[in-house]
């Protein structure tokens, strides 16, 4: 069986509603996969770090290095170069590079579009722009030295595994036996649009119609990868967002409520910091206090839950309209 490599967007993933978590997910059950490999990068709160698991998926973390000394030489290149008027123009001209593939990787994207050949061409002059300003090695952080060792980790594996989009290409041709998947008749479904209607409600823009973003949540009655908890936690952020306190909490509550402990890891820390913010700017400072300290004694809580949780605590939360 031959080893798939799946695109990754990392966060981006909640921008897209056609290439967001549950769209992977769907894509996983097309293929019929039961589990990935995970060749990705290492942030713990990567959407789907909750979404795989949530909806039956095993995820196999790969040994790879830490990237977190490559990126520490990389930004000591650029100081370095930015104190010449040479070097600053190379890194402006990795600049223009970057922000060029990061228009295309934040443009509408579906999943097959991100297969497509012109991904391939779009990555291929993202890192080959790179590479000509700031050479191999920290300017790109260290890229072959990385793409060697991911190959390698991958090299016998079958099933699937998860890759960041810039690096699919060359992976694909350094892995033998690895391929892009055919997901031709393949069409994000429900899971993929409940996913999407959710990552919007938590973004929420100015631009945005509140009581029909609402309206829609409360229309849907959940699945794994966005179960109702989640609905009522992100239309609880809605009704917050314009001042009705009473009807955010009713919401935050109920959703504490339904939380079973089966539910995408993240989303106890996320109800309960905005619950405790709520019965903050409610004046029940105490509630408040509890609520927070509950937060912080989860076995996991993502970084948004913890700095909201222990800014609390600090200081009482207050709503400015």
């Amino acid at each position: 069986m031959s080893l798939l490599l799946l695109p990754d967007l990392g966060d981006l993933l909640r921008l897209h509603p056609q290439f967001n978590a549950g769209t992977v997910v769907e894509a996983l059950r097309f293929l019929e996969l039961g589990g990935v490999l995970w060749a990705s990068g290492p942030d713990p709160d990567h959407p789907l770090r909750d979404a795989l698991p949530a909806a039956g998926f095993a995820l196999e973390d790969l040994p790879l290095a830490d990237p977190a000394p490559a990126e520490a030489e990389h930004a000591q290149l650029a100081g370095f170069l930015g104190q010449y008027p040479q070097g600053r123009e190379r890194l402006r001209a990795a600049g223009r590079a970057e922000a060029e593939f990061a228009a295309q990787v934040t443009a509408p994207l579906t999943l097959p579009g991100a297969l497509a050949p012109q991904m391939e061409e779009a990555a291929a002059r993202y890192h080959a722009a790179v590479r000509e300003a700031l050479g191999e090695g920290p300017g790109t952080r260290w890229r072959e030295r990385r793409l060697g060792e991911v190959a390698r980790a991958l090299a016998g594996r079958s099933g699937a595994a998860l890759v960041p989009l810039d690096d699919l290409f060359a992976l694909r041709d350094r892995v033998p036996g690895a391929a892009l998947p055919d997901l031709g008749g393949f069409t994000p479904g429900e899971t993929s649009r409940r996913r999407a209607l959710a990552d919007r409600a938590w973004q929420l823009r100015e631009e945005d119609d509140f009581a029909a973003l609402l309206a829609a949540l409360d229309r849907e009655a959940g699945d794994a990868v966005t179960p109702e908890a989640e609905l009522l936690a992100a239309g609880a952020g809605l009704c917050l967002a314009v001042g009705d306190l009473e009807a955010a909490r009713t919401r935050l509550e109920r959703a504490a409520h339904l939380l079973r402990g089966d539910e995408p890891r993240s989303l106890p820390g996320l109800v309960l910091a905005r619950l405790g913010q709520v019965r903050d700017a409610q004046g029940e400072r105490e509630l408040a206090e509890r609520t927070y300290r509950a937060v912080l004694a989860l076995s996991y809580v993502p970084a948004v839950a913890r700095e909201t949780a222990e800014a609390g605590l600090r200081r009482p939360f207050r709503i400015e309209l």
